[in-house]
């Protein structure tokens, strides 16, 4: 019956068509002139930290009571899936999501350079624009919010990530991105706005309830708490809910970088590039690759 098309046809590709789609969107994202990888990387950054601030918001009091401490974990999630739909939706080059480009390298229509080059750029600008939310959000005043609870949670999830031992950040950062890229890849199979944002719904909210470290993400909790320790108030907020003199001492830029930004996203790089760009290669583009190159043989 003409009338009755196939699922696929309808709205969402197959895997092996997302894999398709996948290797021409990494072909697209390693095109971009440099200033326009910069501008969409700032704004992948700012959506990402709007979707941080507004899970804290939503959820700092329930984060401070032990007994209430899941829920509000579940509640951040469901709010922090917005970032990536605003990026994948309204348009934003994110560094953790563009992991999957190397299956467009494995298939050789992008080079290694290209690919490196487009993360360094891209994860620049979310630099940029996470930080720079993350300034805003200090001088708006709304940390004062709940008699100024919000800024010492802010603080306090700060210094519990600059705590994190390497391995620690490293072994959440590859889970993190294991589902971020995840989410990436089952919106790129959805062809309606509606399946865009399920696939990333479930998936992300995951990851931030179970508590996975996401570099990106990062560039605003702890900037955010870094900031935030300028306001004796803010600090004094941080004490109350536990947080050590120690941690506090801890809590600069330095071991930002060295304690969390690095080995969290050495864990995206390896969650998103092993476990889901070259995984699906291997089992959707290979075989179909070495039964090309055998045909050609037995034709010539």
């Amino acid at each position: 019956m003409a009338g009755i098309l196939s699922m696929s046809e309808h709205n969402y590709l197959s895997p092996p068509e997302i894999a398709e789609a996948t290797i021409q969107n990494g072909i697209k994202k390693t095109e971009l002139p440099v200033v326009k990888m910069i501008v969409l990387g700032i704004l992948a950054g700012a959506f990402i930290a709007f979707a941080a601030e507004g899970s804290n918001m939503a959820s700092y009091n329930l984060l401070s009571n032990i007994e209430t401490y899941g829920l509000g974990k579940a509640l951040s999630g469901a709010i922090f899936s917005t970032g990536l739909m605003l990026v994948l939706i309204a348009g934003g080059e994110l560094f953790t999501g563009n992991a999957t480009i190397i299956i467009s390298v494995l298939d050789k229509k992008v080079s290694i350079k290209n690919m490196l080059k487009n993360w360094f750029f891209v994860y620049c600008g979310n630099f940029i624009g996470a930080v720079f939310v993350a300034y805003m959000m200090v001088k708006s005043g709304l940390f004062n919010s709940g008699a100024n609870e919000l800024g010492g949670m802010t603080i306090k999830i700060a210094s519990s990530k600059v705590g994190l031992t390497f391995a620690q950040g490293f072994y959440l950062g590859i889970m993190c991105n294991w589902l971020v890229c995840l989410a990436v890849w089952m919106a790129t199979g959805a062809k309606d706005i509606t399946g865009k944002i399920l696939s990333v719904f479930f998936t992300i909210w995951l990851f931030v309830t179970s508590g996975f470290e996401h570099s990106i993400a990062n560039m605003y909790y702890i900037p955010a708490g870094i900031l935030a320790k300028g306001n004796e108030n803010w600090v004094g907020a941080a004490l109350n809910l536990g947080v050590k003199m120690k941690g506090l001492n801890s809590l600069n830029w330095k071991n930002f970088i060295i304690k969390n930004l690095i080995p969290v996203t050495f864990g995206n790089i390896i969650g998103g590039v092993l476990f889901v760009g070259m995984a699906y290669w291997y089992v959707y583009i290979r075989n179909k690759n070495l039964s090309h190159e055998k045909s050609k043989q037995k034709s010539s």
